[in-house]
This record gives structure tokens, sequence and C-alpha cells, in this order.
């Protein structure tokens, strides 16, 4: 399943220049495994995923995710 949650993870979101990590496209939601909703979250994909957000209590929060531990992807944006 790991070639497909990279297909999911590379729609979802776009290159970050000079880096191997990932952003999410603006207005779209990601979620995985039924835990929390990211929404402005940055990806990088390698031995495992993390995911990394900016809190609004300027914090960085940092999830890390076990490929064999993906059973679920969900992804939300507007129509268009």
């Amino acid at each position: 399943m790991k070639a497909t949650w990279e297909k999911i993870f590379e729609y979802a979101s776009m290159p970050v220049h000079g880096t191997m990590s990932r952003k999410l496209r603006k207005g779209l939601t990601l979620q995985i495994n039924d835990g929390k909703v990211f929404d402005s979250a940055v990806i990088f994909m390698g031995e495992f995923v993390r995911i990394s957000e900016d809190g609004i209590d300027g914090k960085s929060t940092n999830t890390y995710y076990d490929w064999d531990g993906i059973k679920m992807i969900s992804t939300q944006s507007q129509k268009e």
C-alpha cells in the first residue's frame, strides 16, 4: 500500500522548493486514520511519514506515521 499512499500524498500536496518536503495544496485538508485534520501542513515521506505544522501558539508540531500503520487517508477540498 505504500505506493498508493505516496500517490495520495503527492496529489494532495506540492513540492517545497529546495527540499524533499511537500506542502498541502491551498484549500485542501488531510486526515490520516480518522485522526487530526491537517490544513496547512508540510509532509515529508521517507522511511516514515512526518507531518509538520505551525501552531497558533508559535510552536511547531511534528506527527510521525509508520507506512504500515496508515489504514486510511481522507482529503477534502471545495468543489470547483
